[in-house]
C-alpha cells in the first residue's frame, strides 16, 4: 500500500492552479464551462463532472487514495459565489 502525504492547503491549491493553467483549461473550458474540475497535484490526473463530490470520486476511480485535490470552477475565479453572482474568469 502507498502512502500518500498530504501537502500544506496553499501548496495544494498553487501546484493545482498552475497544472490548470498550463495543462487543463484549454482543453475543458469550451466543453465544461461551470463544471467542477479536480485535480490530483501530485500525478497531474484530473476528472470534470457536474458537481464536487463527482469530480473528486471519478478522479479516484483513475488515481485511487488521491490525497492533494483542488477544485475549480471551469471559466470562473471562484470555486463559489456568496454574492449576487458568479465572477467568471477574465480574458
Amino acid at each position: 500500500m502507498v502512502v500518500r502525504m498530504r501537502r500544506p492547503r496553499e501548496e495544494t491549491a498553487r501546484l493545482g492552479r498552475e497544472l490548470y493553467e498550463r495543462d487543463i483549461r484549454r482543453q475543458i473550458e469550451a466543453d465544461h464551462h461551470g463544471q467542477i474540475v479536480a485535480i490530483d497535484v501530485d500525478s497531474g490526473n484530473w476528472a470534470v463532472a457536474e458537481g464536487e463530490i463527482a469530480a473528486v470520486d471519478h478522479l479516484r476511480e483513475i488515481r485511487p487514495g488521491a490525497v492533494n485535490v483542488l477544485c475549480e470552477r471551469v471559466g470562473y475565479r471562484a470555486l463559489r459565489s456568496f454574492g449576487a453572482r458568479s465572477l467568471p474568469r477574465a480574458g
